[in-house]
């Protein structure tokens, strides 16, 4: 079994940064793949990036490519988001997932089969 807790949102400028944090108990960490899902206030529930369970292969949403970084350590059970340029329409509440002894990455949500409890971000003007 994996759970999997975030830290690390909070309230920041336009232009600012942030890194979220995902810590992973269990040994299925190593051996799945992790995603970054976002969902806005009165919307759906969406992807943001995902990386293979090495590390090694990344995939983002089109919104975020070149200004967010996804990584993992995998010796410290933990994903990681780097938010960088922050925008105001970057504002939600961001949840990490794992796809159980999956490899690739993925960018549907039916993939993965763990999600954090999520943490709030938001980008004032």
């Amino acid at each position: 079994q994996v759970q999997l807790v975030e830290s690390g949102g909070g309230l920041v400028q336009a232009g600012g940064s942030l890194r979220l944090s995902c810590a992973a108990s269990g040994r299925a960490f190593s051996s799945s793949a992790m995603g970054w899902f976002r969902q806005a206030p009165g919307k759906d529930r969406e992807f943001v990036a995902s990386i293979n369970w090495s590390g090694d292969s990344t995939f983002y949403a089109d919104s975020v490519k070149d200004r967010f970084t996804i990584s993992r350590d995998n010796a410290k059970n933990t994903a990681y988001l780097r938010l960088n340029s922050l925008k105001p329409e970057d504002t939600a509440v961001y949840y990490c997932a794992a796809a159980l002894f999956s490899s690739g990455v993925f960018t549907t949500a039916s993939r993965y089969n763990r999600w954090g409890q999520g943490t709030q971000v938001t980008v004032s003007s």
